[in-house]
């Protein structure tokens, strides 16, 4: 098996370096522009012409906007194929039909939606496929993706949905954490110390509401002791806005996912 990166930019990269823990650095082919993001990911340096030519599955982890570009560029490779590849896409609000127009027609395609943990191997990644995706191609994905994360198939229609949270969610997630830490250096803390608890908390608790299946109400009742410090600082959380900050930011990015599928 191989599998070809067109792209190994942020996403693209943080992806090819999982496969790598799977695959042996000859079957995991990339190409970018910038030649030196593509070595830097520790597999084979390719063109984008021998990855249409010879991959098995060709993720194209370009931009939404230069997706049509990038397929268009090695459309006569892909055509020349007795056995079409598998093409993955993580391209956020483009739709599988419109992948498969792209590319000429006919193909088999896995839309994933990806985030940037995937590169240290605790991504989460929805996908979902066409119906020229057979169930060995299939287990193909699973296998080379596996050290990525946590896989999850899904509906196209809640994929858009799926990037907002998951997708876009580690930035905000960052910003929490480094909110959580500025406190902490206001409250005497060292910045080194106040990062490391603010992150090693996010870590874990993550971990235990994984593992619980609690509901997340009642694993924040469990830290609030009545009228003790951590009630105290809920409220101010409400009070400013939090909640609501949150639910809007998601929004913003689901509205914006599905403006670039009518791009």
């Amino acid at each position: 098996m191989k599998v070809g990166f067109i792209g190994a930019g942020n996403m693209g990269g943080a992806i090819a370096k999982a496969v790598l823990g799977v695959l042996s650095r000859s079957d995991v082919l990339v190409c970018d522009t910038d030649e030196s993001k593509a070595s830097a990911v520790g597999g084979t340096v390719a063109d984008a012409y021998r990855i249409a030519s010879e991959c098995d599955y060709i993720v194209t982890a370009v931009k939404p906007q230069v997706l049509r570009s990038a397929l268009s560029e090695i459309k006569d490779e892909l055509s020349a194929r007795s056995q079409k590849p598998v093409i993955v896409t993580p391209a956020a609000g483009i739709k599988i039909a419109d992948v498969d127009e792209m590319a000429g027609g006919g193909f088999p395609i896995i839309r994933i939606m990806p985030n940037t943990p995937v590169s240290v191997g605790l991504g989460m990644i929805q996908y979902v496929c066409n119906a020229d995706v057979t169930q060995s191609m299939l287990d193909g994905f699973i296998g080379f993706m596996s050290k990525a994360g946590m896989l999850d198939r899904t509906d196209e229609g809640k994929i858009d949905a799926a990037s907002a949270v998951s997708g876009c969610g580690p930035a905000f997630m960052y910003m929490f954490a480094e909110a959580l830490a500025d406190a902490g250096v206001e409250c005497g803390l060292a910045r080194d110390k106040a990062i490391i608890y603010a992150l090693q908390m996010l870590r874990g608790s993550s971990e235990l509401a994984l593992r619980s299946g609690k509901p997340l109400s009642v694993l924040k009742d469990e830290v609030c002791s009545p009228g003790g410090t951590t009630i105290r600082g809920v409220h101010a959380l409400e009070k400013g806005g939090m909640r609501g900050a949150v639910m809007d930011a998601v929004k913003a990015a689901f509205e914006y996912n599905a403006q670039l599928g009518k791009k």
